[in-house]
């Protein structure tokens, strides 16, 4: 064990140790969290549906009828017609033909990959995606190309060079998470179609955000199942669940059911969230002006933090990093808002490229603008 603490000691000196704070009340935006009372500006609860009461007594109403638990795996007995309902319910919102159900975001994407490539193919990926995808192509057998971050030029070409390809996989963050810009969708998918390849997006952070009903990237840029075929999204985010999905084609599901062994062998989640994520699901088509507060805020807050001498990410989503640079420096200005009563987190490697730490900012619907004026004049004074 000398070895395991002389590596966690080398993490301290270097500002990369990571510490867990506890939560001591509701997902919010007003927190208590190690027994002090902050104002958070770190949760990916973008609509301030987290606590929502329509939300918690759907959970509870389902609770009551099945139970906390499901059992065992959805290929065994613990498919609820709940997990059913839910699916299908996803696959129409973001205009589908189907929908599979995950306990987690890392796990659908391990899917994907387990049940779509193997030896004689190959997976593009941008160099900024999440670790899920990352990970998903390396415990992959298919080769695995990493292409600068957005740089399509790069990408034609690494795609030319494997054109004998039995199969191409072009992975992408729809809403990229560290940073907060999006994926060229767009020309993803022509170049996905002009090459053969299949595309797939992870839409964790446009999920529920962005179009003109909440169902992400594709439907704001408007983009088909024929565009792109394999879409993923999270619903821990502005969902305010848990859980995951992907959405296809009938063929597409049919596949992952029969060969993801992420799917095939772990325990379907309570049936209870999938009651929640449908009412979730109802007020993100209903409460259009959480969307459009949400966005009002980030407009405000980008106008405001421009007067800061400080360097601001061009994202127009609800992520907005501060790059600060050195990480005892991030973790420092990180430490001084929260004994100001205000939460942000330092982003460090390897999470984000080396002499990037920053402070990732996420905006929610639940803010109003004086908690921004209080971040604001925070900053300031750091």
């Amino acid at each position: 064990m000398k070895d395991l603490r002389e590596a966690l000691e080398r993490r301290k000196q270097e500002g990369l140790y990571r510490r867990r704070l506890i939560a001591q009340s509701a997902q919010a935006v007003h927190n208590f969290i190690d027994g002090k009372h902050v104002l958070s500006f770190c949760s990916n609860d973008y609509l301030g549906l987290a606590n929502h009461p329509q939300i918690k007594q759907a959970f509870v109403e389902a609770t009551d009828k099945y139970g906390v638990g499901s059992g065992s795996a959805h290929l065994v007995n613990g498919h609820s017609q709940l997990h059913h309902d839910c699916e299908l319910s996803l696959a129409e919102f973001t205009g589908r033909d189907r929908a599979l159900l995950f306990s987690t975001g890392y796990m659908a994407n391990l899917a994907i990959t387990s049940a779509l490539v193997g030896r004689k193919d190959v997976i593009f990926q941008d160099k900024l995606n999440h670790a899920s995808l990352i990970d998903a192509a390396k415990l992959s057998d298919a080769k695995f190309l990493r292409y600068q971050h957005n740089d399509l030029a790069q990408l034609k070409w690494l795609l030319d060079q494997h054109s004998t390809a039995r199969r191409r996989l072009i992975m992408a963050d729809a809403v990229f998470s560290m940073d907060g810009d999006k994926a060229a969708a767009k020309n993803l998918s022509l170049l996905g179609r002009q090459s053969n390849s299949w595309l797939m997006l992870d839409d964790a952070h446009g999920f529920g955000v962005l179009g003109e009903n909440g169902a992400g990237l594709c439907e704001e840029a408007g983009l088909t199942q024929q565009d792109v075929p394999i879409l993923m999204a999270t619903l821990g985010k502005a969902v305010g669940v848990s859980g995951a999905f992907v959405a296809g084609s009938e063929e597409l599901i049919e596949t992952m059911i029969q060969s993801s062994r992420s799917y095939i062998y772990t325990t379907a989640s309570p049936p209870a969230t999938s009651a929640a994520v449908m009412q979730s699901i109802k007020i993100i088509q209903q409460e259009s002006w959480r969307r459009e507060k949400l966005f009002e805020l980030i407009n405000y807050f980008k106008k405001q933090a421009a007067l800061l001498d400080c360097e601001l990410m061009p994202s127009d989503t609800a992520i907005q990093p501060i790059v600060i640079g050195d990480n005892h420096k991030a973790l420092d200005m990180a430490l001084k808002l929260f004994e100001q009563g205000i939460h942000v987190t330092a982003i460090r490697p390897p999470t984000v490229a080396e002499n990037t730490a920053r402070l990732r900012i996420t905006l929610s619907a639940e803010h109003e603008k004086q908690d921004v004026d209080l971040l604001i004049k925070a900053l300031s004074v750091l």
